[in-house]
């Protein structure tokens, strides 16, 4: 009876929380029943670079709430590269967590990897490039962070200050180490008489715009193309952001040397934010009316300063949305693909919401907000079953309904 009772059950099973109760089909005679409980998250990383000593560590530090990576003054202060995990901030989590007297809200996030300061000829194995290169090799974006700000205290690894020209010496050493895995995988495809497939083709216009010292994103590859040299993880490929680390006087509005690094990202069609690595280090160690006090001082809001700017950026350049789902025991944010269908969606959360897929429960933010209450929704008729070629969109609260 108990495996009757466990099998209707598990056709109903939805997803609820993060703690994903996965439940088997009937038992034969003599099978014992096993429960397992499992979350799954999307690991996504980005990987924040720049010289030595223009407040990568500071940042990372401030990024994560923790003093886990040196911040030192003097180059290669972070040797072996620091990873930590940061909340995305969001709102809407603790409206809909209130909606619903949730006990837990738990919001999504994203990795983030300090990398040790690159330096001229990292492409050759300058300052351990081979290796701090290899790690950024692995990362899916970068943060750029350049440094914006005079200070004689604080050193400079060409002694004066240049956010282009900095920008540009760490562009080119990921444009070399580009050039060199192009050039390689190239002669092996020419000597297999591959040129004319869609790696060779690939191959083809991103070694054309590299030697015209042009990252590789700048390269107009199809679909099948970006497929089939993936494996290569180019870095100059990768999503960018730049950081213009200021000072606090300057988190506002910037300075003459941020408004020139940000018409360099402009022309490489990458974007730049504001950021004081000094002002998110202070930040930490304040309370909630200390620091909003101290932020208005500076002529910015929570919202506005530069840690949410650069996950926020993050988020967007890496194509990713977020979806919820709420209820007593947990209201829990949820990152996927823009662009994704329900089933992909719900394989977030657990990989048998996706195989046994059914169908989705679907509210939009806006609608449950506006309503007050899940009951009020139905009411409304603004309760919507999905099915499996609905495309996800962002904010949508969903309850999955699977059966494997």
């Amino acid at each position: 009876m108990l495996a009757v009772i466990t099998a209707r059950r598990s056709a109903a099973f939805v997803s609820r929380s993060s703690f994903t109760q996965t439940f088997s089909p009937a038992l034969r005679a003599g099978q014992e029943r096993s429960f397992s409980r499992t979350t799954l998250s999307m690991k996504l990383q980005t990987a924040i670079v720049g010289l030595p000593n223009v407040g990568k560590s500071t940042l990372f530090n401030a990024l994560t709430q923790t003093q886990g990576a040196e911040a030192a003054n003097y180059p290669f202060c972070t040797i072996e590269p620091n990873t930590g995990i940061v909340e995305v901030p969001d709102p809407r989590l603790h409206a809909l967590g209130k909606i619903n007297n949730s006990v837990k809200v738990v919001p999504t996030v994203l990795e983030f990897v300090d990398v040790a300061g690159l330096v001229k000829g990292a492409s050759g194995g300058e300052g351990l490039g081979n290796q701090f290169l290899a790690t950024i090799r692995q990362c899916d974006a970068i943060v750029h962070v350049v440094r914006c700000f005079e200070d004689d205290n604080v050193i400079h690894v060409d002694g004066s200050v240049d956010p282009v020209r900095d920008a540009e010496l760490i562009n080119l050493e990921l444009i070399l180490a580009d050039i060199a895995q192009v050039e390689k995988r190239m002669q092996k495809v020419k000597k297999e008489r591959k040129m004319d497939s869609k790696e060779g083709q690939a191959l083809e216009k991103v070694f054309a715009v590299l030697n015209n010292d042009e990252p590789a994103r700048n390269a107009g590859l199809d679909e099948e193309e970006e497929l089939a040299i993936k494996s290569l993880g180019l870095l100059t490929r990768k999503k960018m952001i730049y950081a213009a680390n200021v000072a606090d006087s300057d988190l506002a509005t910037g300075n003459e040397l941020s408004k020139e690094l940000e018409k360099h990202a402009e022309k490489e069609g990458a974007t730049m934010v504001l950021v004081s690595a000094q002002v998110e280090a202070e930040l930490v160690d304040l309370e909630d009316a200390d620091r909003n006090d101290f932020l208005e001082s500076l002529g910015v809001t929570i919202d506005d300063c530069g840690l949410r700017r650069v996950i926020r950026e993050s988020y967007r350049i890496l194509n990713l949305q977020t979806y919820f789902t709420s209820g007593p025991t947990e209201t829990r944010a949820w990152t996927f693909k823009k662009g994704w269908k329900a089933p992909q969606a719900a394989g977030v959360i657990h990989g048998d919401f996706e195989r046994g897929f059914i169908r989705a429960e679907t509210i939009s933010y806006e609608d449950l907000i506006a309503c007050g209450s899940e009951a009020e929704v139905k009411k409304q008729g603004k309760l919507r079953s999905e099915g499996k070629d609905y495309v996800v969109q962002e904010g949508d609260v969903i309850l999955f309904r699977f059966n494997v």
